[in-house]
């Protein structure tokens, strides 16, 4: 679909060494997503949010292409640098923010895809929504986020209304709508793995609330 296809993720190569300009570029495509959810109130932090940590991981790296080639370069170059204060400092904490993001559009699409669907209610998206701030935010949220946000998916548009959306306004069926987020669901879940597995492996990832 136009709006997630508008810039794709590069294939994650074998040594899952993710370069940081083309995933800056491909990233720098998704923050409008959240405006195909309706719920301005709601969801126009999270896009804010997604767009902020877009702009300060760009910083660092524009600082020294060179020596911040790759995601992994970054949060290695930071973990020296920052001492005890990392992970929770530069760009390290602005990508780990972001992945969270990328994870509920990640979800949310990979649910649509799937079919998965209030059987009583097929066109409402309440069920793909709650999924995936369950698995992407849900944990990282203080009382009052939760319940705001479990509260908004009684506002979010239809299923249909989404989709059309995402192909920014055009009429095109069901079907190869979805296959489009197919195409970019295999592009960025295997970055978004890597990612995710990397902080991991570099005990980075923080666990504190919102």
């Amino acid at each position: 679909m136009a709006l997630l296809l508008d810039s794709e993720f590069k294939v994650l190569p074998a040594d899952k060494q993710i370069e940081t300009a083309p995933f800056l570029e491909a990233v720098s495509h998704l923050p409008p997503f959240f405006d195909c959810l309706g719920t301005p109130i709601m969801y126009a932090p999270v896009k804010a949010d997604l767009s902020g940590n877009i702009k300060k991981i760009r910083a660092v790296y524009e600082t020294n292409p060179e020596k911040f080639r790759t995601l992994q370069n970054i949060l290695e170059a930071e973990k020296e640098m920052h001492g005890s204060a990392w992970p929770k400092v530069g760009a390290t904490l602005a990508l780990m923010w972001l992945k969270r993001g990328l994870k509920f559009i990640q979800v949310l699409m990979q649910s649509l895809c799937d079919g998965e669907r209030d059987e009583d209610n097929p066109n409402l998206i309440r069920v793909n929504a709650t999924k995936a701030y369950e698995m992407a935010l849900q944990k990282y949220h203080g009382w009052i986020l939760q319940k705001l946000f479990l509260g908004s998916v009684y506002a979010l548009p239809y299923k249909s209304d989404l989709l059309k959306a995402l192909e920014k306004g055009r009429e095109v069926k069901e079907e190869e709508t979805l296959e489009k987020i197919h195409q970019f669901l295999t592009k960025v879940t295997p970055i978004l793995d890597a990612i995710y597995e990397m902080y991991t492996k570099m005990n980075a990832e923080l666990n504190y609330k919102a």
